[in-house]
């Protein structure tokens, strides 16, 4: 069936917010697009004068295409090389969708997308559309064919999954002093200060996705990481090599957290995203496999210039 203009302006009225529910149930912004796209073709193929409802027609039809994408990717994470990491996704871009509430801003961080790994497809699409999205338990229950009362029952159980301590959000001014503080604290080459601003139960993750050397473990306590970093930011000829220069560090705001962006020339070749809580730095998530951060490198070259930190490697 042809489209009609209102009809195409009100599946494109709804994709910011199908893009930012795929994301939070896929952790990949380029999947995320592909279920968005896919749904748009339903759309497109559908009956349209029997939908009594678009938006919950079209939330229905991506959280069903987003249910078989999660049964895929377990599979595909079994055999990924390494540390597997939730694609990183700058402030403002709409993937990361509403963020008037507590609940909505925590549900995009990274440090939430990698719990909500621990869910089975079901609680994670009944997680993100009750705490991200406000549906209700009926509205949920229809979109699933289930129950109500064995949606509240899903929930609960997600809930109890993910729980976990308060996370901090920040705004641009706030990420810059805090990564301004682990930038200097990382290449002062003692691990003193790092170890302050970390949390003791901190972790460090890293990505690499087999195509960029990255730690396949990840490593545990505010000791180790700082070691870690301390001996990962020591400049050597042959680092400087294989990066194909001397980086230049940025500060910006990564999934509603402070995050260090590195580049080489015009390549984006890391992300660090800092997971900053009330007791310090809980995590230290370092994407580095390049598929994950080409949308990351389009909106910061967008939305550039931007003026570099005052740090040198």
């Amino acid at each position: 069936m042809t489209l009609s203009a209102d009809e195409a302006d009100l599946f494109e009225a709804s994709r910011g917010r199908l893009e930012a529910i795929a994301y939070r149930l896929l952790g990949s912004a380029g999947d995320a697009e592909d279920a968005v796209q896919d749904a748009y073709l339903r759309w497109h193929a559908a009956d349209r004068d029997r939908i009594e409802v678009p938006e919950a027609w079209l939330t229905k039809v991506l959280t069903n295409l987003c249910l078989n994408q999660l049964t895929s990717a377990r599979a595909r994470r079994e055999t990924y090389v390494g540390q597997w990491l939730p694609e990183p996704v700058l402030g403002g871009d709409r993937m990361l969708g509403p963020a008037d509430t507590a609940e909505q801003r925590e549900s995009v961080s990274l440090a939430m997308l990698l719990l909500m790994e621990r869910l089975s497809p079901n609680e994670r699409v009944v997680y993100v559309l009750r705490e991200a999205f406000g549906h209700s338990h009926r509205e949920i229950a229809e979109i699933l064919d289930l129950s109500e009362s064995n949606c509240q029952q899903i929930y609960r159980r997600a809930k109890q999954h993910v729980t976990g301590s308060s996370r901090t959000t920040v705004d641009a001014a706030a990420a810059q002093r805090i990564v301004e503080e682990f930038l200097t604290a990382v290449l002062s080459g003692d691990t003193d200060p790092l170890i302050r601003l970390l949390a003791d139960d901190a972790v460090s993750v890293a990505d690499g996705g087999g195509r960029i050397p990255a730690r396949r473990t990840p490593v545990l306590g505010a000791l180790e990481i700082a070691r870690y970093l301390a001996h990962a930011f020591r400049l050597t000829d042959a680092k400087r090599r294989y990066v194909g220069g001397d980086p230049v560090f940025y500060a910006c705001v990564v999934n509603g957290g402070p995050g260090v962006l590195a580049q080489v020339g015009e390549r984006v070749f890391a992300v660090f995203a800092l997971d900053v809580t009330p007791d310090g730095i809980a995590a230290v998530h370092i994407q580095v496999n390049p598929e994950k951060l080409g949308r990351i490198s389009s909106q910061w070259e967008a939305e550039g210039p931007h003026s570099p930190l005052d740090v040198a490697w």
